[in-house]
């Protein structure tokens, strides 16, 4: 069995764990983007809280040329992450939003 294989399986047999959809995305995602993209998009609707996905989704668009998707998935995941809960999560994903609104031009 391959680990994609695996992945797809732990999704079937344990579909309401987040991590096994945001693994099986970030396992496409070396092979395939667009392969990929749906699985982040799930975890970003049925699982909000899932901080994790926030960064990779935001990159995943801003890879596919979706600047306001991406910029609209870095400004929600920065509401959802409390800076005061998780101030280094929170301090990484702002980074990452800055970053992405200098190189967007979007300052």
């Amino acid at each position: 069995m391959t680990r994609l294989e695996m992945l797809q399986h732990c999704c079937q047999q344990e579909p309401q764990d987040p991590f096994n959809w945001y693994a099986l995305a970030t396992e496409y995602r070396k092979y395939n983007l667009d392969e990929a993209l749906p699985y982040y998009e799930k975890v970003w609707t049925d699982f909000p809280e899932y901080i994790a996905n926030y960064y990779h989704l935001a990159s995943a668009y801003t890879e596919k040329e979706e600047i306001e998707k991406a910029k609209n998935v870095y400004e929600k995941g920065l509401k959802i992450i409390s800076k005061e809960k998780e101030p280094k999560l929170w301090q990484e994903l702002h980074n990452a939003y800055q970053n992405f609104l200098f190189e967007n031009d979007l300052l």
